[in-house]
């Protein structure tokens, strides 16, 4: 497991849901329920991505802790106020953009658009660049959400009735047809899987 501490992530004890926060919170709640002879199965749930987390509960909590560190991936570098970029003071005048410049070729009635909107040519052409990159984000981050909660369901509900319909209408984004096909479910179950698919994964619940 190589997760983030502060991953969400998100712990069932069977049908109910324990808590949802970041994955070390969850993971302790998991050892806190383990303890104290909680029925089970426990498990817990990566939202990102909608994967099972595994978690060695052997030991106390701060073996636990100390397994879930050194697991963790290590921070990235970042530039310090001792690097030279940073102590260098900054010159007056319009900061660098990084604007890089290259041939574009358009119709003339192209052009003639681009000549008649304010801000001239380039403004226009990066602000459609950006607004298109920034659909396409959203595109991509609700097929991920679709397939977290695709991913759950068949880890949560692969033996409840309506299953297979059920993860399907979540990968074409289809809720009214979820939430008929998993009427029967246990209601943390159903409600998760809606928050990955729609919503992205709930806040945190209140602890145990």
């Amino acid at each position: 497991m190589t997760q983030d501490l502060s991953t969400p992530c998100t712990a069932f004890d069977g049908p109910r849901r324990l808590l949802s926060g970041p994955l070390i919170e969850v993971a302790l709640a998991v050892k806190t329920a383990a303890d104290g002879g909680a029925p089970g199965p426990l498990r817990m749930f990566d939202d990102t991505s909608g994967r099972a987390v595994a978690l060695d509960l052997r030991g106390g909590k701060s073996d636990l802790v100390s397994r879930l560190v050194a697991a963790a991936p290590l921070p990235s570098p970042q530039a310090t106020s001792s690097s030279p970029a940073a102590a260098s003071p900054r010159g007056r005048g319009r900061p660098k953009l990084g604007v890089v410049a290259r041939e574009v070729t358009l119709l003339p009635r192209h052009w003639d658009w681009l000549a008649a909107q304010p801000g001239g040519t380039s403004a226009v052409l990066r602000d459609l660049v950006e607004e298109a990159a920034s659909r396409d984000g959203l595109r991509q981050r609700a097929l991920l959400s679709r397939e977290a909660a695709h991913r759950f369901v068949l880890a949560m509900a692969g033996d409840l009735p309506g299953h297979e319909e059920a993860a399907r209408a979540l990968l074409v984004g289809e809720d009214a047809l979820f939430a008929e096909r998993s009427q029967a479910w246990p209601a943390d179950i159903r409600q998760h899987a809606q928050a990955l698919a729609f919503a992205g994964p709930p806040p945190e619940s209140d602890p145990l």
